[in-house]
């Protein structure tokens, strides 16, 4: 089975949106600033660690809210967020299956539930997590592998936590790789340890 992997964009401060996301901003206020380096100023060791993660995903768990905020119309279209990549959406009240692209499938069952079956449609490749409860969830349930963070230089001053409902006790990390790129965003890999 392949490693479960959250990978995301964070301000100094930890955040991975600004204030007031919504379905119109999924980035919130000022939350933009987080993505840039995916975009025309990124450099070579930006676009490698870009390709390095869309190259190993086979699955992606993500939960309801994330979903409602991109899928459809001016979010992902008729994909998720890596196109056809099967995603899983943790949610307690799956909508009508009609009403969605048909690379969704929805799981009511819980955190273990939801991995299970993305790792069994993930094969050896990775399952990639999107979004902070998710990956809250996972690693509160001892199930995340590898936690990748691309920090942006900004304090954002609010938004969303990715690390704000851990649980009880300390999370023991090795850092198993650290990328300066030039745009300025360093980009973090640790693995998590159990």
């Amino acid at each position: 089975m392949g490693k479960v992997i959250v990978g995301m964009s964070m301000s100094l401060d930890g955040f991975v949106t600004g204030p007031h996301d919504s379905r119109k901003s999924p980035l919130g206020e000022g939350g933009e600033v987080l993505h840039d380096w995916l975009g025309p100023t990124a450099t070579a060791a930006d676009r490698a660690v870009l390709q390095e993660m869309a190259d190993g995903v086979g699955a992606i768990l993500m939960g309801r809210r994330s979903y409602d905020f991109c899928v459809g119309d001016g979010g992902w279209g008729d994909g998720g967020p890596a196109g056809p990549t099967p995603c899983f959406v943790l949610t307690h009240h799956a909508p009508d299956p009609a009403d969605a692209p048909k690379v969704f499938t929805f799981v009511t069952d819980g955190i273990n539930s939801a991995i299970a079956k993305a790792q069994a449609a993930a094969g050896e490749r990775t399952v990639g997590l999107h979004g902070a409860t998710a990956a809250q969830q996972a690693l509160a349930a001892g199930l995340l592998d590898e936690i990748q963070v691309h920090l942006v230089p900004v304090l954002l001053g609010g938004g969303v936590r990715l690390f704000d409902l851990l649980g009880a006790g300390p999370v023991e990390l090795a850092r198993d790789r650290v990328i300066e790129a030039g745009s300025g965003v360093t980009h973090l890999r640790y693995r998590v340890i159990r």
